[in-house]
């Protein structure tokens, strides 16, 4: 079969490459060393719940369901898989589930082998997972198999003419958890009918990340947060604030130039790279503002300061609570990073044109607190209308939250469709 020969062909790939490139070379020793954690960690005498995700993405979308099904059943045991280093690495720890690891590339002996090793009663792939052998040899063991917030599209391969052959690993799963109605239609006429549109479980997880978010006592001298004046969900500050994350130099060249000409604003900046050479060139680009860098601050000069550079991981869910308004980064390269983790604190959240692949993007713009950016003059036009109007800013940030809001739930609507 043509796929098999592909797996083989892509595994001496992956071999290879990996004599050059560190984040391969990582992969190929995770794959290669999965039999044996297994064969060390896998308990014979317990029931395993397999969930399988690509990257970190993927995994946040699964974790909701994963700590539901600790909770609610702590006699079953997680096993939690990752295709790529970027999510095998930052979450080869995570406390909630029993064993992490790579899962091997799927040739029929590997999925054999991993299922006769494994043993589970039943499996959870999220989003876009669609490994053929895997899931062909789940079906022929009658074990249950889920695909969760998964979400399709005309253009996919399972669609067109020339793709029905490959369509068939669809058929591998017991039932699809979609994202959304088209996605319910296109699989319907494939053959597939037992789809449930339950939403994304992106907006439960934000929603769990908010309740889990840090206080910033730093931040709050920076933008002059007054305990004793603050709601539940915003900040009393001194001047606005502008929260921009994940940024690249492409969107920092806009809004920086921006605030460079209006003084009325505070600015944190949490860039997607913070590798030296980047924060210079966003020191560079800042004109006549008090700038200081979040892992030197010190509170005698963070509060008269204009700019903060969060030049350190792990902050930016819990920074965003701190905004007025977000800008989420991306969008003028491959894509935009997380807007729901900025939406769910109730802000407009603006975002370059390269969303129109991201649904929660498309769902934000058209509920009113989502923002597209072409350029400096539409940002710039945003903005100011943003400070004009105070009622105008509140009524977009009420959209956004809103919208998430109103999203959420899916991962009870899947724990309560799955039979244990």
């Amino acid at each position: 079969m043509l796929y098999n020969i592909i797996m083989y062909a892509y595994q001496a790939g992956i071999a290879l490459y990996s004599r050059f490139n560190g984040k391969v070379k990582k992969m190929w020793m995770g794959e290669r060393a999965a039999f044996d954690v297994l064969q060390k960690q896998v308990d014979p005498n317990a029931k395993y719940i397999w969930f399988h995700a690509a990257s970190l993405g993927e995994f946040e979308q699964g974790r909701p369901l994963i700590e539901k099904i600790k909770k609610e059943y702590p006699s079953y045991k997680i096993l939690l898989t990752f295709f790529s280093p970027s999510g095998y690495e930052v979450r080869k720890n995570y406390e909630q589930a029993d064993i992490v690891t790579y899962l091997p590339i799927d040739t029929v002996a590997n999925a054999q082998k991993f299922l006769r090793i494994v043993r589970p009663v039943m499996a959870f792939f999220i989003k876009y997972e669609f490994w053929y052998n895997y899931l062909h040899i789940l079906r022929h063991r009658n074990i249950p198999v889920y695909s969760v917030s998964s979400i399709f599209r005309p253009d996919q391969i399972f669609f067109r003419s020339y793709g029905k052959r490959y369509s068939a690993v669809l058929k591998c799963f017991s039932h699809f958890f979609v994202q959304n109605d088209l996605s319910k239609d296109l699989l319907k006429k494939i053959g597939i009918n037992d789809v449930t549109v339950v939403g994304d479980t992106r907006f439960d997880r934000v929603l769990q990340i908010k309740e889990a978010s840090k206080q910033l006592p730093l931040v709050e001298k920076f933008i002059g947060y007054d305990k004793t004046k603050a709601n539940d969900d915003h900040a009393i500050k001194q001047r606005p604030v502008f929260v921009a994350g994940s940024s690249w130099l492409l969107d920092e060249e806009i809004f920086i130039k921006y605030f460079n000409e209006h003084a009325d604003w505070k600015l944190i900046i949490a860039p997607h790279v913070i590798a030296e050479s980047h924060l210079q060139q966003i020191l560079q680009l800042l004109k006549g503002k008090k700038t200081v860098l979040y892992t030197e601050a010190n509170e005698a000069e963070i509060a008269d300061a204009d700019v903060l550079i969060i030049n350190c991981f792990g902050l930016l869910s819990s920074i965003y609570h701190y905004g007025n308004v977000a800008y989420v980064g991306g969008g003028f390269g491959v894509g935009i990073h997380n807007v729901l983790e900025a939406a769910v604190w109730g802000m407009p959240v603006i975002f370059g044109p390269n969303n129109k692949r991201f649904a929660e993007a498309q769902g934000l713009l058209a509920s009113g607190g989502g923002f597209e950016v072409n350029n400096y003059e539409t940002f710039a036009q945003i903005i100011e209308k943003f400070s004009s109007d105070e009622a105008y800013l509140q009524q977009s940030g009420q959209a956004s939250n809103d919208f998430v809001q109103k999203l959420s739930g899916a991962t009870d609507k899947v724990f309560t469709s799955i039979k244990l």
